[in-house]
């Protein structure tokens, strides 16, 4: 019989997402509620589209999942495990090990190459420096950027910055992917390529969450959220038959 350790590690390793009656409200003179008490839960290995109107919630619940920020109300468990008492440092290393991002704005370094800005993304876990730079080639080589691995920022197309974010993501090996409005800035054919690597590395077991406001995007995930007045208005399973398939082959 395993211990609860171990138990804690497998949960951990392929974790389950459960926000419960989690709510987030902004202060201010005006206090803002941006989220109201939601409860979901996401299993491992799930492609979610997070959709809705501007305004309406998506971003503020992708950083709640992604321990960017804390609800103001409720709990949310990784695992199994609450992280409602978590201090900083255990929710920074939580977070390196479980999550990738992919922004739609691509947030690189103009002073460093693609490697280098690869790399940034496993500054916070326990990768050694020559293991980080071997992480970093090999998720360049992933997305199909070998031959740009010395480029600067400033000399890529929107679609190549993209595919250097989303190896920046993949380098640490995260067991999630959040990822907002990912294709938001790229042309039709930059985003196909963008979604396909997104999708291939969900159907190799990487839950996929991603924020969008394209219906194509949303339709080709097997689960779709949509967000409305701060909270889970509607919870829909498969919406297309590539979705089905990808479904039956996990």
């Amino acid at each position: 019989m395993r211990s609860a350790r171990s138990n804690l590690q497998a949960g951990l390793n392929r974790p389950s997402l459960h926000p419960n009656s989690v709510a987030n409200t902004y202060p201010g003179v005006v206090p803002v509620r941006a989220l109201l008490p939601l409860t979901c839960t996401i299993e491992p290995g799930e492609s979610v589209a997070v959709v809705g109107p501007s305004g309406s919630g998506k971003s503020t619940l992708l950083n709640l999942l992604g321990l960017l920020d804390r609800p103001t109300a409720g709990d949310f468990l990784i695992g199994g495990m609450s992280t409602a008492d978590l201090g900083e440092s255990s929710r920074t290393a939580l977070r390196a090990h479980t999550f990738g991002f992919v922004f739609q704005a691509f947030h690189l370094l103009e002073d460093r190459d693609v490697v280098r800005n690869v790399e940034l993304g496993m500054l916070y876990g326990p990768t050694r420096p020559a293991e980080r730079r071997l992480r970093a080639e090999a998720a360049v080589e992933r997305v199909g950027l070998s031959q740009r691995a010395a480029a600067m920022p400033g000399t890529l197309s929107g679609g190549e910055r993209q595919r250097v974010a989303i190896a920046r993501a993949i380098a640490s090996r995260p067991r999630v992917l959040l990822c907002d409005e990912p294709s938001g800035n790229l042309d039709t054919a930059n985003a196909e390529a963008v979604l396909d690597l997104l999708l291939m590395l969900n159907q190799e077991g990487v839950t996929l969450i991603v924020v969008t406001h394209d219906p194509d995007v949303a339709s080709r995930m097997r689960r779709r959220l949509t967000v409305k007045d701060g909270t889970v208005a509607d919870d829909a399973g498969p919406t297309c038959p590539e979705a089905r398939t990808l479904t039956a082959a996990l």
